[in-house]
């Protein structure tokens, strides 16, 4: 009998109906089912959606909207009592306090009373919360249905809220309380290159140096409206000479990290690795993409995909060490890195998995520190538990790892971008092995995923002062 209440709704026509009848809803509130109301019924009271002006509101935390509870009471009478065939003709309701995250309603409505000549139907409507308070009360009149409906319960998609704003903010407040940064911006000569250092600045992450031709820079703020105050600008010809002098300036220390404008990576990159007047330390150079992604629990590092074409086990090495450097940066404690090929097996048809073995006996010696190695591992089994069970993988890093590093610059690209555009992360990307972070994104990227990447900056120069004050 159960089994059919799941697989049909069925309604109580108006000759069924008694009078005392009920029926009962019960609905958790959750921050999901706030964001998809928001985004249905277009109302973003900052009430609703936005926690910081809800703590300073009369509820002192975030509420859900009203009318998430009356729905509740439309959802009982549309689908059970009296359901299918059921027409409203109104519907009076009383407030009596709001509804919060984690609050359970249980909803009920009462039949009171039947008028014949037209089929209407009055219903009491209760809502209380888990704490048997009332939160709505009120009546409902309904015409019932007067023929018999037995329909297959239809199983709705699922849905999936991807709030990508909230996601950057999250990247962005992991600086909290650190004082900005001072940052050569090399050729921000486009909207998204200057809304970025200026986006990061108003955040109170950097303090950006804008490198350029200056005119062309003004030219762009007048045309976007954007604020430039008393940003410093230092004017250059042309972006060979901006990334020269950024470079240039970090090697002197006036400032404490580079970020890339509208001038391609190899232009920037060039004057970074310069041999006499760069900024290469002991240790290889490499790029870092830190993704939010919403289907996975926790934040990946992706190495390298943006500097190293193919680099040799050597190379990977110090790729390692960069991102695992920065995972501690991050608060990780002992990183899980998953070295990743193709497959799973170690076979000398494919050499990223003899590599990937021999990292992993490269660590056991100490020579590379402070995470745990493991791979070669199929993408599939570093972010999937099921995946790693499935294919008898036991491992403390199969499906939980925090980094992915790719055989080469090519698949790990591809692995970033089809985690960008396919499954909705946020991408922030930094170059690491250098005297200064460098803030190295796409051209295409937006401000936010430019001022995310600042985030990021910001935290390495910190903790690099930390020798400096013990």
């Amino acid at each position: 009998m159960q089994q059919a209440v799941h697989q049909y709704i069925q309604n109580r026509t108006f000759e069924e109906i008694t009078v005392g009848e009920t029926a009962q809803l019960v609905r958790t509130l959750r921050p999901d089912d706030i964001h998809l109301f928001a985004a249905m019924s277009g109302d973003v009271n900052p009430t609703h959606v936005d926690p910081e002006f809800a703590r300073s509101g009369q509820f002192r935390e975030v509420v859900g909207h009203s009318m998430w509870g009356s729905t509740l009471i439309s959802s009982i009478l549309g689908t059970e009592f009296p359901g299918p065939g059921t027409v409203y003709v109104s519907q009076t309701l009383t407030f009596w306090r709001p509804v919060t995250i984690g609050d359970t309603l249980t909803v009920t409505v009462t039949c009171k009373a039947k008028f014949s000549h037209n089929h209407h139907v009055v219903l009491d409507c209760l809502a209380i919360n888990q704490d048997g308070l009332k939160v709505i009360d009120g009546t409902a009149e309904v015409v019932a249905p007067t023929e018999k409906v037995k329909r297959p319960r239809v199983n709705l998609p699922e849905v999936t809220i991807s709030d990508k704003e909230l996601r950057y903010q999250h990247l962005v407040s992991i600086t909290s309380g650190l004082a900005p940064i001072p940052i050569a911006v090399a050729h921000p000569c486009d909207v998204e290159s200057l809304r970025g250092p200026l986006q990061a600045a108003e955040a109170g992450l950097i303090v950006p140096v804008l490198i350029g031709p200056e005119s062309r820079i003004r030219c762009v703020a007048e045309e976007e409206g954007f604020d430039l105050g008393s940003t410093r600008i230092i004017d250059v010809p042309h972006s060979h000479a901006a990334a020269e002098l950024a470079v240039r300036m970090a090697r002197n220390g006036e400032v404490e990290a580079l970020m890339k404008g509208s001038l391609h990576t190899d232009e920037l990159m060039s004057a970074v690795v310069a041999k006499d007047a760069g900024l290469r330390t002991g240790r290889r150079i490499s790029h870092i993409f830190l993704a939010d992604v919403p289907t996975y629990p926790h934040p990946l590092l992706i190495t390298d995909a943006a500097i190293n074409i193919e680099p040799s086990l050597e190379d990977k090495v110090d790729i390692i060490q960069n991102a695992i450097d920065l995972a501690h940066v991050l608060g990780l404690v002992e990183p899980k890195v998953a070295i990743l090929s193709a497959v799973e097996t170690v076979t000398p048809k494919i050499r990223s998995t003899i590599e990937a073995a021999a990292l992993c006996k490269m660590a056991d010696r100490g020579q590379i520190k402070g995470g745990l190695l493991d791979g070669p591992l199929a993408f599939d089994n570093a972010v999937s538990l099921v995946a790693a069970k499935t294919k008898g993988i036991r491992s403390a890093v199969a499906g939980q790892a925090d980094i992915l590093v790719v055989p080469d610059l090519e698949s790990g690209n591809m692995v970033a971008k089809q985690l960008e555009y396919l499954a909705n992360a946020v991408l922030a990307g930094v170059v690491l092995g250098t005297r200064v972070p460098i803030v190295l994104t796409s051209r295409a990227d937006t401000a936010e995923a430019r001022t995310a990447s600042c985030a990021i900056a910001q935290l390495i120069a910190h903790r690099k002062r930390e020798p400096l004050r013990s």
